[in-house]
């Protein structure tokens, strides 16, 4: 089972240097989406990236809840997304100018609605629940719900070396599991203990 949040924020403060790989690691995709949402190309949305991290490495003694870290870093790098296109809006180039016109042509000029956020860090506590049950179960549920298009029951038995007819039972002992770790990571409100 992997550390949570506190445990690896303490090892972050004692300078442990693979505890800070896996948070990275843990919230990389959360904070990248930020940023991609808002329409920031992959460059601008990678340096936001980056700018959460420091951020987060020069005040990592200062965070006081550390199991609202998946939080702090939404809302930093809504912040730091918000500073990159009001940079942009700034130095957007003169009408006809060429050069510059992909970020000063963000569709949208309202940086991330709210419920794009709570999406983007409900799919951060699924990827992250999901992570933490058995590969069986994992590697099921990838192949059922993480698809574009779900593979037969006969491929999905070959795959995991079972029967066809014990997909369902073990979908829904899956599915439990994953229920249990959800509500662990706080999605339904309950707080891990």
């Amino acid at each position: 089972m992997g550390q949570s949040d506190e445990e690896l924020l303490r090892a972050c403060r004692r300078g442990d240097e693979a505890a800070w790989e896996a948070l990275v690691r843990r919230y990389q995709r959360l904070v990248y989406a930020v940023p991609r949402r808002a329409g920031l190309d992959e460059d601008a949305a990678a340096d936001v990236f980056q700018e959460v991290f420091a951020t987060l490495l020069e005040n990592v003694e200062a965070i006081e809840q550390p199991s609202r870290l998946h939080a702090w870093l939404v809302t930093t790098a809504r912040r730091k997304t918000w500073l990159t296109i009001k940079r942009a809006r700034r130095t957007r180039p003169i009408e006809g100018d060429e050069e510059g016109d992909e970020i000063s042509a963000i569709a949208d000029e309202s940086l991330l609605p709210d419920e794009a956020l709570a999406q983007l860090e409900e799919q951060h506590l699924v990827r992250a629940a999901l992570a933490e049950l058995d590969e069986r179960c994992r590697r099921l549920l990838t192949m059922l719900f993480c698809r574009a298009d779900a593979p037969p029951y006969s491929e999905i038995a070959s795959a995991l070396g079972t029967s066809e007819g014990s997909i369902g039972p073990t979908r829904a002992r899956c599915l439990k599991k994953l229920l249990g770790e959800l509500k662990k990571g706080g999605l339904f409100g309950v707080e891990a203990g």
